[in-house]
């Protein structure tokens, strides 16, 4: 019975070395290639990891040009104060609405793009819509805030110039300056912007998929709808698990250069005040950085949690990051 017991600690203490030896092996036959990967790391760990170190004013009162170890401690005392902010349940409501609505809108529109790519058989049409798609994501949110300021504007505004044309409205509207229509503007211009280019990856998954596949289906009578649900959204589903586990890690950044641009009346600052728009304006314009510090931390952590829950959840599904 001895025997019996030992004998299987031998065997797995065996495959441990195994594995390692084959790891190790692994490693030196891709030299080159881990060699490669050394410089991202130094730059990942110089950029994101040592300044992590500044979150420790987050639980002091900084003052600018002071050192860290130097500044007086107060424990919790900027995060009781941003919860206990009038400001707070307007700041995390418009944060919550705006991310769902990014979420909901933007996270399958470029699945939908590439399914409806995918199924342009003219390359020259299908090249066409490539590149308008994908330009937007090319130019910066000032450019884009231009734009659509210009579209909306009450003069000679094309928006407003077309809706008169179909007798929608007796006279231009101000959209840019009503609350009521802040969210769908801002939706819409993030869609617009990002759709192109997400659906690069989407594509990539579409392409890697075996043609025999297609092929069985329409002998078999499958129609193209039929070939899209039954053997396309299948085959890239746990790409889009993927993505959607990053998505669901950041449904508490809610933007900041687009709200910024697009909500430059202070009229609006009810429905457009999001965490990181609040940490700019009160924390940083105002020099309370300790304030804004742990306001980023506070969200970090939320962050975080809703990326492992999500995580979690996609591994029982047989997909996840980790």
């Amino acid at each position: 019975m001895a025997n019996a017991s030992v004998a299987p600690d031998k065997r797995s203490g065996l495959n441990l070395d195994k594995q390692r030896t084959s790891g190790i092996r692994r490693f030196f036959k891709q030299i080159d290639l881990q060699l490669m990967v050394i410089p991202a790391l130094v730059l990942i760990f110089i950029f994101a990891y040592i300044p992590m170190y500044g979150i420790l004013i987050a639980f002091q009162d900084y003052k600018l040009g002071a050192s860290f170890i130097g500044s007086e401690w107060v424990g919790l005392k900027h995060f009781i104060y941003f919860f206990n902010a009038p400001e707070f349940a307007v700041v995390m409501k418009n944060t919550i609405i705006i991310s769902l609505l990014k979420f909901c809108f933007g996270f399958p529109a470029p699945i939908i793009l590439a399914l409806m790519l995918n199924e342009v058989r003219k390359m020259f049409f299908k090249r066409v819509i490539q590149t308008v798609t994908y330009l937007p994501h090319f130019l910066s949110w000032v450019v884009i805030g231009s734009m659509v300021t210009s579209m909306l504007s009450v003069d000679n505004g094309s928006i407003n110039m077309l809706l008169e044309k179909l007798h929608l409205i007796n006279e231009p509207v101000n959209f840019l300056s009503m609350s009521e229509y802040f969210w769908g503007i801002l939706i819409t211009a993030n869609v617009w912007k990002e759709i192109g280019f997400a659906s690069i990856v989407y594509l990539a998954a579409i392409a890697g998929i075996d043609p025999h596949l297609y092929e069985a289906a329409s002998m078999d009578g499958a129609s193209r709808f039929k070939q899209i649900y039954l053997i396309t959204l299948p085959s890239i589903i746990p790409v889009v698990i993927i993505f959607m586990i990053l998505a669901i890690g950041n449904l508490v950044n809610a933007g900041f250069e687009d709200i910024l641009i697009l909500a430059s009346n202070p009229a609006l600052r009810e429905v457009s005040d999001s965490v990181d728009v609040y940490v700019v304006r009160v924390g940083i314009d105002n020099f309370r950085y300790s304030y804004a510090t742990a306001i980023g931390l506070f969200k970090a952590v939320i962050s975080v949690t809703l990326l492992t829950f999500a995580n979690f959840v996609a591994r029982k599904a047989g997909n996840s990051l980790w």
